[in-house]
C-alpha cells in the first residue's frame, strides 16, 4: 500500500526560538540546478531540485533533528526518495550512501528502503571504530511523517554533539530491488546539526563567566576572550573554493552570553572573517530571554563571496567578534517584551568617589523602537542596596536623550546594576545592567610599595612559605595586588623554585621591574601553589 508522504522541513537546532529566523532557515533549503549530481550544502534541511527517473520528476529530501530531546541528545538525519508530484515515496529503494563528519570518514553502504525512506541515528559512544546497526521502527520522523521507517544506529565518538555531515547518496534502485538502474541518481548533501561548545572563563571585572558557541556548520576550535578589547575569536574549518561556496546556501554561528556579563551587553557586534568586515546585516541580537542574550550570525553567500574574493589563499575560517561601537552603549530588553532601553555615560570609566552622567533611551518596541513618553523608575544598587534612585518621565525626542546625574559614592567599587523599573506603571517592564565602578584591566599590573618588605623579608627567610603565599593569596583576592587574570593548570606542585625567591630579592632591592616579579606569581597561579 502506497504511504503520503507529507512534507515537513525540519529546523537545525534546539536554538531557533524566534518565528522569523524559523523562517528565514526554511526558506534557505538549497535548490542547485543539475542532474547528474545534485547538491546541497550546510542547512539543516534539504529538498533536491527534481531529475527524472523513467519518466517521472523524483526528488531527495535530507532532513536533521534531535531523536528525542528530552530522552538523549542524539542527532538524527532522515533521507527519503519521493515522487515530485504525487509527493509520494518511492519503494523497494536501494541507497548507496558515503558518510563523513567534518572531515572524518564514518562509513559507506548500502542500504534497502522498503519505504523509500531511511533514519540514521547518531549516537555518541567511545568506539575505536564505527559501528552500524539496523532495526526497523518510526523514530522521530517516521512518526511525523506516519511511516514506518528503516533505522540505522550509527555509533561512534562525539557523534551526537553535532557537527555537519557530509551525505553522498546514490540511488541504485527503486519500485523493486531486482529494478537497478541504467545510470544511479546521485545527490550529494550537507546537512549541519547545532553543536554548542561551552568556554568558561574568568573576567577581571565580572568574575567567572562562560560564553556558548552554537555553530550550524562544524566544529569549531581556538576559542578566545579578550576582556581588554572585548574580542571574541575562534576558528571552524572551510573548504575555501569556488564550488563549495555555489553549495553553501549559508553559514550560521550563534553566541549566548549570560545577562549578568554587562560588558557584552552591547547594542551591536561586528564580525570579521579572515580580516574581512561583514555587513551589519547578518547580526540578529534576540534578548527576549530572561537569563541570556542569543547572538546571531547568519552569512549568506554573497557575504562568503566577498571574503573569498579578497583573499583566495585561506585555511578555514578565522572568527573575530567585537562591539561595533567605541564606546559603552548597552541595550536590554524589558522582561514583558515591550521597551527597549539603550544607556550610556560618562566618563567611560566610572571611578568611586566621582560624578557621573547616564544617558538613556526608552523606545517601544513595537513601534519599530520608536522613543516614548513614559514614566519610569531609576535606581543604582549594589548587592541589593540602594546607591541612588530617581523617578521622572522619559523623552520622546529623537535627538534628546534623558540623562540622570550623581556622584558614585568613595566606598563603592566593583559591579553594581543600573535598574529601570515600572516603565508606564507596568511592574513587568523592567531590566536591569549590570556596571562597573573602578574598571580592571586584564593586563594591569599594580603591586604597593610596601610588598617589598615581605618579599625581602621572605627571600631571607624571615618569613616561612607558607606566610608569604597566604599574604600573597589574600592581597590578590581583595585585590590590593592587581595583576593579569591567571587560569591554574591542571598539574599541581608545593615546591616553590628558587629562581622565584631570586626574583623576589632582586625586586626588593629595584633590580628588576612589577612585571617581571609578577611573571614569578603568575607561574604559582598556574602550578597551583597560589590559589586565588
Amino acid at each position: 500500500m502506497e504511504r503520503k508522504l507529507e512534507r515537513k522541513i525540519l529546523t537545525s537546532g534546539p536554538r531557533l526560538k524566534s518565528f522569523s529566523l524559523l523562517a528565514f532557515l526554511i526558506i534557505s533549503a538549497v535548490f542547485v540546478i543539475g542532474f547528474d549530481n545534485v547538491y546541497g550544502h550546510g542547512v539543516g534541511s534539504e529538498t533536491f531540485p527534481p531529475v527524472d527517473l523513467n519518466g517521472k520528476l523524483v526528488t531527495l529530501e535530507v532532513s536533521s533533528s534531535k531523536s528525542d530531546p528530552n530522552e538523549s541528545d542524539d542527532q538524527q538525519i532522515s533521507i527519503s526518495l519521493i515522487d515530485f508530484n504525487s509527493k509520494i515515496t518511492l519503494r523497494d529503494v536501494m541507497f548507496q550512501i558515503k558518510s563523513e563528519r567534518g572531515e572524518k570518514f564514518l562509513f559507506e553502504q548500502e542500504f534497502k528502503a522498503d519505504n523509500g525512506f531511511i533514519v540514521f541515528n547518531f549516537v555518541s559512544e567511545e568506539t575505536n571504530s564505527i559501528i552500524l546497526e539496523e532495526e526497523n521502527g518510526s523514530g522521530i520522523f517516521g512518526s511525523l511523517l506516519g511511516l514506518e521507517s528503516k533505522m540505522v544506529h550509527v555509533k561512534g565518538p562525539k557523534l551526537s554533539e553535532g557537527g555537519l555531515y557530509k551525505l553522498d547518496v546514490s540511488v541504485l534502485t527503486t519500485d523493486g530491488y531486482s529494478q537497478k538502474l541504467d545510470q544511479p541518481l546521485v545527490f550529494n548533501a550537507g546537512i549541519s546539526i547545532a553543536q554548542t561548545s561551552r568556554h568558561n572563563f574568568i573576567d577581571p571585572n565580572f568574575g567567572e563567566q562562560n560564553i556558548h558557541v552554537v555553530t550550524y556548520y562544524d566544529e569549531i576550535s581556538n576559542f578566545n576572550y579578550d576582556p581588554d578589547s572585548k574580542e571574541i575569536s575562534f576558528f571552524m574549518p572551510f573548504e575555501w573554493s569556488q564550488l563549495n561556496i555555489n553549495q553553501t546556501s549559508v553559514v550560521h554561528e550563534e553566541l549566548i552570553i549570560s545577562k549578568k556579563f554587562g560588558d557584552l551587553l552591547v547594542s551591536g557586534f561586528t564580525m570579521y572573517v579572515n580580516g574581512v568586515q561583514l555587513s551589519q546585516d547578518i547580526v540578529n541580537i534576540d534578548d527576549f530571554f530572561a537569563d541570556e542574550r542569543i547572538v546571531h550570525f547568519i552569512i549568506y553567500q554573497t557575504e562568503l563571496q566577498k571574503i573569498f574574493d579578497n583573499n583566495s589563499n585561506q585555511n578555514g575560517m578565522d572568527f573575530v567578534i567585537k562591539p561595533d561601537r567605541d564606546y559603552t552603549h548597552l541595550s536590554a530588553i524589558t522582561d514583558n517584551g515591550q521597551f527597549r532601553i539603550l544607556t550610556s555615560w560618562e566618563p567611560d570609566n566610572l571611578k568611586s568617589n566621582s560624578n557621573t552622567k547616564i544617558f538613556f533611551d526608552i523606545t517601544d518596541i513595537f513601534l519599530k523602537n520608536k522613543p516614548v513618553a513614559v514614566n519610569y523608575e531609576f535606581s543604582v544598587t549594589q548587592n541589593e542596596k540602594i546607591i541612588f534612585e530617581e523617578n521622572g518621565f522619559s523623552t520622546d525626542f529623537k535627538d534628546e536623550h534623558n540623562i540622570v546625574e550623581f556622584t558614585i559614592p568613595n566606598d563603592v567599587t566593583g559591579i553594581v546594576n543600573f535598574n529601570f523599573k515600572n516603565l508606564a506603571d507596568n511592574k513587568l517592564a523592567k531590566a536591569t545592567f549590570p556596571i562597573v565602578i573602578d574598571r580592571i584591566s586584564d593586563k594591569e599590573i599594580s603591586i604597593p610599595e610596601w610588598i617589598r618588605n615581605n618579599a625581602l623579608w621572605w627571600s631571607q627567610e624571615q618569613i616561612d612559605d607558607d606566610t608569604f603565599i597566604q599574604g600573597i593569596e589574600y592581597l590578590i583576592k581583595n585585590k590590593i595586588i592587581l595583576i593579569p587574570q591567571t587560569q591554574q593548570e591542571t598539574s599541581t606542585s608545593e615546591e616553590i623554585p628558587s629562581w622565584i625567591r631570586n626574583n623576589a630579592a632582586w625586586w626588593a632591592d629595584g633590580q628588576i621591574d612589577d612585571k617581571t616579579f609578577v611573571q614569578g606569581l603568575e607561574f604559582m597561579i598556574k602550578s597551583g601553589i597560589l590559589h586565588v
